[in-house]
């Protein structure tokens, strides 16, 4: 069994390191687990108050439960993942059933700032992408995909966003095993690599 963390800035291209990782490897064999399901049940709040939340910082994080959840798969057990809402940004009541398999993916811009977690990874990657690429990503996503107003995400984005990428986020690649430039296209020639690297430590498992 091999346990990938990845990392990186918000809109840096976690997603779609994650897609192209799977297109060179059986998605029998893989499964993904995102930090974002695991952000802290705040359905206690008024919605007013849960907007206001810091989700780019670490507290923001049940790590406990993303740990013990990640412990289980690596012993073979099958886990319920929670699912969060970026509509009313809470967990939902749903769980989603996640069986273990060869290959763990771990994703989200924290999973390499908090150290139980480091341990159980095998392969850390971060992903880099420029700050303008990064925020302009974030706009459409936002704004496309959660129904956010582009002032709500430029706000966030100065105020929360850019100083938490500042000081969890960018310091934590010194923990990468590997740094994934990713600027205005994938790089093929570093996914084949990784992919590789993947490969021949699943192979050194078996």
């Amino acid at each position: 069994m091999l346990v990938i963390g990845i990392a990186g800035g918000t809109g840096s291209g976690k997603t779609t390191v994650v897609n192209n990782i799977l297109s060179h490897i059986s998605s029998e064999e893989v499964i993904v687990i995102s930090q974002d399901n695991y952000y802290n049940d705040s359905s206690h709040l008024p919605l007013e108050e849960r907007i206001k939340i810091n989700f780019d910082h670490p507290r923001s994080i049940d790590f406990d439960l993303l740990v013990d959840d990640v412990k289980k798969l690596k012993s073979g057990e099958t886990i319920e993942q929670p699912v969060y809402s970026f509509i009313t940004h809470t967990r939902t009541d749903e769980t989603l059933r996640t069986p273990s398999k060869k290959v763990i993916i771990v994703e989200g811009i924290l999973v390499l700032t908090n150290a139980a977690l480091r341990e159980l990874f095998d392969l850390k990657i971060f992903v880099h992408a420029d700050s303008d690429e990064r925020l302009i990503r974030r706009i459409k996503r936002d704004t496309q995909e959660r129904g956010r107003d582009l002032k709500e995400v430029i706000d966030r984005y100065q105020n929360t966003l850019k100083p938490m990428h500042q000081q969890f986020i960018e310091p934590s690649k010194v923990y990468a095993d590997l740094i994934l430039p990713n600027e205005n296209k994938m790089n093929p020639v570093a996914i084949d690599v990784f992919s590789t690297v993947i490969k021949n430590k699943l192979a050194h498992y078996e």
